[in-house]
């Protein structure tokens, strides 16, 4: 039985954007997921067999990571901009001085900050019950031509759904709403690329390209509301006000 490294790559990013909490890790990982899932996408079968989708098998690479590389970028400024660790709001017109100061002064709160396990508990189990759900799903209910295709797209909206239910910031709540959305996006584009269906047409992946990136401004949007009225993006001040 050959191994699918892509399909174990989409596994592995998207279960980093449930498990941990820390954005440089969260937001890179997602980078790595829409890359991945562009190769994927290109290695599957169904997409090969189709003489039309093969000729613009470039394009829908190209566009899937150049919509990761947008996504990630707004998320990453916003995070950057709104991020309580470095306390940006006590930042003045010597702005760029402070913001070093700041930064250093961060990692150290960080490097002495406890580790938390309890943390963790509720996306690990979220996650396991994600992977056990999405290798039995493709059995009951198959939609994609092929199981590969099938576990990915409901890894991707299973991992979505679970990281917004546990999510504890506004960002990891966008980063799993774009989870989701990954995971329909794969599904559509699998299933029409299939040789009996209409392939793929530049309209519908520009529309969904487009949809990323609208989610993210959207969360880059509401993040600035939140800081601005909260000085943070955790959740839980909202129920402390």
């Amino acid at each position: 039985m050959d191994i699918n490294w892509f399909l174990i790559g989409l596994g592995v990013t998207a279960a980093v954007v449930l498990l941990f909490r820390d954005w440089r890790l969260t937001i890179g990982a997602l980078l790595l997921n829409y890359i991945i899932r562009a190769i994927f996408m290109f290695e599957q079968q169904s997409v090969l067999a189709n003489e039309h989708v093969l000729a613009q098998i470039g394009t829908l690479v190209a566009v899937k990571v150049i919509t990761g590389l947008a996504v990630t970028a707004i998320l990453a400024i916003t995070a950057l901009t709104f991020s309580r660790d470095y306390g940006l709001e006590t930042l003045d017109e010597f702005g760029l001085s402070e913001l070093r100061r700041a930064a250093r002064a961060a990692q150290r709160q960080r490097a002495t900050e406890p580790f938390h396990f309890s943390d963790y508990v509720m996306p690990f189990w979220a996650g396991v019950l994600a992977l056990f759900a999405s290798a039995a799903l493709p059995w009951v209910y198959a939609i994609a031509p092929t199981p590969a295709a099938d576990f990915a797209w409901y890894w991707l909206l299973l991992t979505g759904v679970f990281t917004i239910a546990t999510a504890g910031d506004l960002l990891k709540i966008g980063l799993g709403l774009l989870l989701c959305t990954s995971g329909v996006d794969l599904l559509y584009t699998i299933v029409v690329s299939t040789p009996n269906a209409s392939g793929l047409n530049i309209f519908p992946m520009a529309l969904l390209s487009h949809l990323h990136i609208l989610l993210a401004l959207a969360i880059a949007y509401l993040s600035g509301l939140l800081y601005g009225r909260l000085k943070t993006l955790e959740l839980n001040e909202l129920y402390k006000r």
